[in-house]
């Protein structure tokens, strides 16, 4: 990883990718994300593939939810299986796009006149597919996962590139109740390929004399990313539940993260999950806190709070959250609705 670091540090960025890390599940949204030690169904393939041994039989999951003001949109949808007893595969897709943007590069011909029928539109969209294995170990209670991703960006006709990487997941659970987890991402450090049009370029270069006058670099590579967690499963008479959970999120850069130094920055999460029977639950937690200097250069704490709810009923289960988009992000708050279907309802 160092030396990955060491040799191709001019082209690495804090946040490539960053479409990656936003999430997927209303229900984990809904905790602010910290479900890495006891995720334990399709969605596992995204936060921790080491859960995906806790599957009983096949699972689909779905996702939409918009953002800015419903300028980008998106969608994930993920299919997961059990191999055997001690081994599962899955598959996910997620888009994250903005469509129909306008290209006004060409709005004013060659004469200076400005004819609208010149404007023309195009769409930016980031895909990921990311393959899962996970496996029981034969130590009691520790399971690990991998994930193969590929990534494709798009930005009209003016640059696509392709990227490939690599996660690796660990989690391990006591006898009673106790869950832990480590969810390594890009731990190859994810590489990213741009092709440029360099027609397209040239048009934009000439759009506004002075600017884009140089090609950008055509590699990206995005650093790993490190999240620990651990969370504990109360049962109360029998029909009430609660678990609780807390996340260490670290990124080896330095950033605004209320734990922040030139080697990685931490940031911690916490999350809880009230259950009536399996049935209703209801979920709360807070993430991303940040320290901010305000205008007065005084320092601030902030953080971003989420709720959420969901409904399970045999093998369907509906969930709801009300959340940001995550890290970093000033974006407003977003409706997030996602469905996960469990194949033993059909048999």
């Amino acid at each position: 990883m160092l030396v990955s670091f060491g040799a191709l540090g001019q082209t690495a960025r804090k946040y490539s990718n960053e479409f990656m890390n936003i999430g997927v599940d209303a229900a984990a949204l809904g905790m602010s994300n910290t479900v890495v030690s006891f995720t334990s169904d399709v969605n596992s393939g995204y936060w921790n593939p080491a859960g995906l041994t806790a599957l009983e039989d096949n699972q689909l999951a779905l996702m939409h939810s918009s953002y800015f003001a419903n300028i980008a949109n998106y969608n994930y949808m993920a299919f997961a299986m059990p191999l055997d007893t001690e081994s599962a595969v899955g598959i996910s897709l997620i888009r994250f796009g903005v469509d129909d943007i306008l290209d006004t590069t060409q709005l004013i011909d060659d004469q200076g006149n400005i004819n609208y029928d010149r404007i023309k539109r195009f769409s930016t969209a980031d895909y990921g597919v990311t393959f899962s294995y996970a496996r029981n170990l034969k130590l009691k209670g520790f399971s690990y996962g991998i994930n193969a991703k590929v990534i494709r960006r798009i930005i009209g006709d003016f640059a696509s590139s392709w990227g490939f990487g690599l996660d690796a997941g660990l989690q391990f659970q006591t006898d009673k109740d106790w869950k832990f987890g480590i969810m390594a991402r890009d731990i190859t450090t994810t590489y990213n390929a741009w092709a440029i049009d360099k027609d397209k370029f040239n048009d934009i270069s000439e759009a506004v004399e002075g600017q884009n006058q140089s090609l950008p670099e055509t590699t990206e590579i995005t650093i790993p990313k490190l999240q620990v967690g651990v969370s504990k499963k109360f049962v109360f008479h029998y029909d009430y539940s609660l678990v609780t959970a807390l996340d260490l999120n670290v990124r080896f850069a330095e950033n605004n993260d209320i734990i922040s130094s030139s080697f990685a920055s931490i940031n911690p999460a916490f999350g809880f999950e009230f259950g009536y029977t399996d049935l209703v639950f209801l979920r709360g937690g807070l993430g991303n806190f940040q320290n901010e200097t305000q205008f007065d250069d005084s320092q601030t704490t902030t953080f971003q709070p989420n709720f959420g709810v969901g409904f399970k009923y045999r093998g369907i289960q509906i969930d709801y959250a009300f959340t940001d988009i995550g890290d970093q992000s000033a974006a407003l708050y977003s409706n997030v609705f996602s469905l996960k279907l469990d194949f033993s309802i059909f048999r």
